[in-house]
């Protein structure tokens, strides 16, 4: 329920749950095409191959892996080095704007490698490495290899991160494909798209587009999402054309005015999420995803794991076993819950890996 306090309306968890899940496509599959699910959604993580194909598989109905390969391979969609400073699968309109946008966290990034580049020309650097990838696509090693040689003394690994910091490097196919293997190898985005970089967005339209994808947002929200500070100028510029709530602890928040903010007692699907969905990450407080107690239980030293949704929050973690689909619940699930959460592993598993057998078995509640 929402309720008010003086004149601004306060948004509980669950309201902004079901709020996020609709803007997420996790409340009911979109029959959104792929390409436009992943313009809709800013980008979808892609730290591993398989994570993008597992989110659209949780919120479009008719999705085929093939679907998403096929664009990629197209080179409509790349895979690239965006918010958070980590990789995402974006539209090629996308990744032409949005790497500039987040130019200023790929300089923080930079400057945490300035000991290792000491006396390297980073102008040239960018210029060389430019040649070297445009000639054709280079692994990281060999990146280091052919910078190394210009500079002897520098760190190998900080010359190779300062390329990719100072240069918009996509990775190419066949990284990225369904089905299909492939080391990663980098050229710029430009060379890879056959068109030249645009000019970054206007920051309020990259906000319009946040809260449409993750909405109601406060400012650290965004911040976090996009791995950016100094936004709030923006947010009050568009103020006068947004909607203005607090949460519960009185954080205000924003969103756009016709944007889907459901009952909160609407029903939530089962959901099974790969590993670093941003449904999770595109948050300062991730509360309305994942519940207190469950905080840091989606980790594991530098390990992420696969989560799955009960009720539009984090119930437990899931892995692919040679031959089954593992459940890990955090809490005891009643009859309902598990019979749920097995139709969509079948319906994922009919998905992604129709091909394959797979068992579904729930393990040991997880407990901590």
């Amino acid at each position: 329920m929402t309720k008010t306090t003086g004149s601004v309306p306060v948004l509980g968890v669950r309201a902004l749950n079901r709020a996020t899940l609709d803007r997420q496509l996790l409340l009911s599959r979109s029959r959104l095409t792929p390409e436009r699910a992943v313009a809709h959604l800013v980008g979808l993580q892609a730290q591993n191959v398989k994570p993008p194909y597992h989110a659209l598989a949780a919120r479009l109905d008719g999705f085929t892996p093939e679907g998403l390969s096929a664009l990629m391979a197209d080179r409509q969609v790349v895979r690239i080095v965006t918010l958070r400073s980590t990789i995402h699968t974006h539209t090629a309109d996308d990744c032409l704007t949005l790497r500039p946008l987040v130019q200023p966290a790929r300089d923080r990034e930079l400057a945490a490698f300035r000991t290792g580049l000491a006396g390297v020309d980073l102008d040239r650097l960018a210029a060389l490495a430019r040649e070297l990838v445009e000639a054709e696509p280079r692994t990281m090693k060999q990146l280091r290899e052919a910078l190394g040689a210009h500079w002897p003394d520098a760190d190998p690994q900080s010359l190779a991160v300062a390329a990719r910091c100072k240069l918009p490097l996509v990775q190419v196919t066949p990284r990225g494909l369904w089905g299909r293997g492939g080391q990663v190898a980098l050229t710029t985005a430009e060379h890879w798209l056959g068109r030249p970089a645009e000019p970054a967005p206007a920051v309020d339209d990259t906000v319009l587009r946040y809260l449409a994808a993750f909405g109601p947002a406060s400012v650290k929200d965004m911040q976090t999402w996009a791995g950016l500070t100094r936004l709030r100028e923006a947010f009050e510029r568009l103020r006068p054309r947004l909607l203005v709530f607090r949460d519960e602890h009185d954080v205000e928040l924003f969103d756009l005015p016709d944007a889907p903010r459901p009952d909160p007692d609407t029903p939530a699907p089962a959901r099974f999420l790969p590993e670093f969905d941003n449904l999770l990450l595109s948050h300062a407080d991730r509360t309305r995803v994942v519940p207190p107690e469950l905080k840091g239980r989606t980790w594991r030293g530098n390990q992420a794991h696969c989560t799955f949704l009960v009720d539009g929050f984090l119930a437990g973690v899931w892995r692919l076993e040679p031959d089954a689909l593992v459940l890990e619940p955090f809490t005891d699930l009643d009859r309902a819950g598990r019979e749920e959460l097995t139709a969509e592993a079948e319906r994922m598993l009919g998905t992604l890996y129709a091909r394959t057998p797979y068992d579904i078995r729930f393990g040991t509640v997880v407990r901590r």
